[in-house]
């Protein structure tokens, strides 16, 4: 098959690019090559490689800079609302499978039994609006699609302009490169960690497998909160750390998080677990 990746340089794009480039063609773009929110441009492009499948790895998630600043929440709406819509008309006019991603965050975090995959949204913060729009313009507007949801993605930094660390890589290098020894963590907001590694093989497993087009939640087994996340971290890479359990309250955020946002796997082949996946990224990571 041909794939058409957009946001290659993202950390969900380098793993779907070094996954997906050993049995198909891949063709890697990311925002300095091919702007998603130019329809015309965008058709244009799409229309000449005539890929088989669109995955659009980009996304705008800075939470916190889109609930407080004007000019992120209207790059948001460009980026995780407009450019999706786009997509999936041009993915239905040239008859192209759409790959889209979500978040958790387009829940409130109120079930304490998870969320499945036709659960009602109702998003707390500005950024889950966006993406909960770009869903429904994913579904208005395209009839080959999958939309696969996923939570706290962890993997090697990407390596285009505003790639971040994850939480994995946030805490060790606090630890490594800082040299912190006592740590507050946030003892609440439980969802499940996700290996982008992971997250891309099983993209491709889904397109390989022919699955039903529709909503995915795709995610490591298992849930925790960020203080678990951080104690498993340490754990797993013989770091002695002092881990202290604060409430959410004690690193006051712009943006509401969900406080139970774990997604239900009903659909797909269940994951190995998020230690395990953990495991996996420390050890693959030396």
């Amino acid at each position: 098959m041909k794939i058409l990746i957009t946001g290659s340089k993202g950390m969900l794009g380098n793993y779907l690019q070094k996954v997906l480039a050993s049995e198909h063609e891949v063709l890697a773009f990311d925002k300095e090559d091919l702007d998603i929110t130019d329809r015309i441009k965008s058709f244009e492009v799409i229309k000449n490689l005539q890929p088989d499948i669109i995955i659009n790895a980009a996304a705008y998630n800075a939470v916190d800079k889109i609930e407080e600043s004007e000019s992120d929440y209207k790059i948001a709406q460009k980026i995780n609302t407009e450019a999706p819509k786009i997509l999936a008309e041009i993915a239905k006019e040239l008859n192209i499978i759409l790959v889209q991603y979500s978040t958790d965050y387009i829940f409130s975090g109120e079930n304490k039994n998870g969320y499945d995959e036709d659960s009602v949204a109702e998003p707390i913060s500005k950024y889950g609006e966006t993406k909960l729009a770009g869903e429904e313009n994913v579904r208005k507007n395209c009839d080959k699609y999958f939309i696969i949801r996923t939570s706290r993605i962890f993997g090697l930094p990407g390596s285009g302009e505003g790639s971040k660390k994850s939480f994995v890589d946030t805490m060790l290098w606090l630890v490594n490169e800082v040299g912190k020894k006592k740590l507050d963590v946030v003892d609440e907001e439980v969802s499940a960690p996700t290996y982008a590694f992971d997250l891309a093989v099983s993209t491709k497993e889904i397109l390989e497998s022919k699955q039903n087009f529709g909503t995915y939640h795709i995610i490591n087994d298992g849930a925790c909160t960020w203080y678990e996340f951080a104690s498993e971290i340490f754990k797993l890479s013989n770091k002695k750390i002092i881990l202290n359990k604060v409430m959410s309250n004690a690193f006051p955020r712009p943006a509401k998080r969900p406080a139970f946002s774990v997604l239900n796997n009903n659909k797909f082949k269940k994951l190995h677990s998020w230690q395990e996946a953990l495991g996996d990224y420390l050890k693959n990571s030396k």
